[in-house]
């Protein structure tokens, strides 16, 4: 049989291990109240935040202090105030409004036709033309004009932006910038770009904040626009950013939600 002490002992014991077993479920205890560890969690999870010992107690600080404010807000008898009552259900109103209208909007969708029309608006937008565009970049106007002499000589300018260009991006790819607008471009650079024909070399080199540029344009097209169904999620969230969609589209909720319902 378990003799006096030991019984104290145990007793002690499933205490300690009862208390232990209160607190790892809890992230807080404030005058006796508990706040559980899971809403701790949820609250650090709504940060956005890596969840690291920093955030968290930042975020314990935040549910103590909600706790500490509520249970004085209860000890003053505020809560039972007309106007602190009408200010929360107007709060709550507020809350249910916009969380009916974004579930509406979520599962109504955007129009077919605002769709169109902001797909229209956009594709405006995508005007003029691209350039297929190589370049030499130089520090000085001496090496740049014996570049330009070498190239009229015959000489490669592929290789000779390999080995002599001081632009990283492109002098790996003998100079090939790819596809640009004339606008994306420095202005001296552009201005020279967009007189040459296809295939044709700047006949004298080109300063710019940079340096010397030689410049070849390779090809040149017309810019074209990205179809609808590529820019179907950046139309949705222009469209639904509006204002006055927003309120054109609450407006049309609230008359179906009239024409269903019985008023008396």
């Amino acid at each position: 049989m378990l003799n006096t002490r030991q019984i104290f002992s145990i007793s002690i014991l499933s205490a300690a291990l009862l208390s232990a077993n209160v607190i790892a479920q809890n992230a807080v205890i404030v005058n006796g109240k508990s706040i559980p560890k899971a809403q701790l969690d949820k609250l650090v999870q709504r940060s956005g935040q890596p969840d690291n010992p920093q955030v968290r107690d930042q975020a314990r600080e935040m549910l103590v202090t909600r706790e500490l404010v509520l249970q004085e807000a209860d000890k003053r008898g505020v809560i039972q105030k007309e106007v602190v009552r009408e200010q929360l259900e107007q709060a709550r109103m507020g809350v249910l409004v916009a969380a009916v209208f974004e579930d509406y909007v979520e599962k109504e969708g955007v129009a077919e036709a605002d769709l169109k029309a902001a797909y229209e608006s956009v594709k405006a937008q995508y005007t003029g033309k691209e350039y297929h565009v190589e370049h030499i970049l130089v520090e000085k106007e001496s090496d740049a004009k014996a570049i330009t002499a070498q190239l009229k000589a015959g000489a490669s300018f592929e290789d000779i932006a390999k080995a002599k260009s001081l632009d990283p991006g492109s002098a790996k790819n003998g100079g090939d910038l790819g596809w640009v607008s004339d606008k994306a471009l420095v202005p001296e650079f552009s201005k020279a770009m967009v007189q040459l024909k296809n295939g044709q070399v700047t006949e004298k080199p080109v300063k710019s904040q940079f340096g010397w540029h030689i410049i070849k344009t390779v090809d040149t097209r017309d810019v074209k626009a990205p179809s609808m169904e590529e820019l179907k999620d950046q139309l949705k969230q222009m469209i639904m950013s509006d204002k006055n969609w927003q309120k054109a589209k609450f407006s049309e909720m609230m008359q179906k939600l009239r024409s269903k319902a019985k008023i008396q």
